[in-house]
């Protein structure tokens, strides 16, 4: 099976039909199935996320796409991290656009691995090895994730749990995007008291 086929077969009525068939291990299948996209691409993060909240409400299936989005993100940096020396990593961190994305991510640590984990259609999976071969701190990462994914998967819940909502409450949409407001800020305070700690270990150090 190419990868053309594996998209088309992953539909919503197919990934719903598979949480059915699988209902009884409860919420692992959900949490697997949005673990899994972040090895593995080419999986629809955007269909399984939507499934999820059709499958077990808006707020359960948020937080089941949630947990296990992040701790695959986490994983693939963390692999990452761990293996980054190996032949096939150090040949991907001398590409230029590589390197190029790795020092901007070094350069603004939290804010654009934060925007880009907002987005469903962003190449996260990218993000999470680039990430990895990358000197950003694993607190900036983890703080990115958790708050990027949570923005990103909940507004695929919401879509998936009622998507006329969208047109017939335009208040929710203004809502979400406040959320993504508070978020960054909050983000940004957080990673600031992370800056100034690991100064000062580093002063303590020196």
């Amino acid at each position: 099976m190419d990868i053309e086929a594996i998209k088309q077969w992953f539909t919503l009525d197919n990934a719903l039909s598979m949480l059915e068939q699988y209902r009884s291990f409860g919420v692992f299948p959900g949490i697997a199935a949005t673990l899994l996209e972040s090895f593995f691409p080419v999986l629809p993060m955007f269909v399984f996320v939507m499934a999820n909240a059709a499958a077990f409400g808006l707020w359960k299936g948020f937080l089941i796409s949630w947990i296990g989005a992040c701790l695959g993100s986490i994983l693939v940096f963390w692999l990452t991290r761990k293996i980054g020396q190996k032949r096939f990593f150090r040949f991907v961190s001398r590409h230029r656009k590589v390197r190029q994305f790795m020092h901007w991510i070094e350069r603004h640590g939290f804010g654009p691995v934060f925007l880009i984990y907002c987005f469903p259609f962003t190449p996260s999976a990218v993000v999470n090895v680039v990430a990895g071969l990358s000197r950003i701190s694993q607190q900036q990462f983890i703080l990115a994730v958790l708050l990027g994914k949570m923005v990103m998967i909940f507004t695929i819940s919401f879509i998936g749990y009622d998507i006329a909502a969208l047109v017939k409450q335009p208040l929710r949409t203004v809502a979400i995007a406040v959320v993504i407001a508070m978020l960054w800020y909050a983000g940004k305070k957080v990673e600031a008291k992370f800056s100034i700690t690991e100064k000062r270990y580093n002063e303590g150090d020196g």
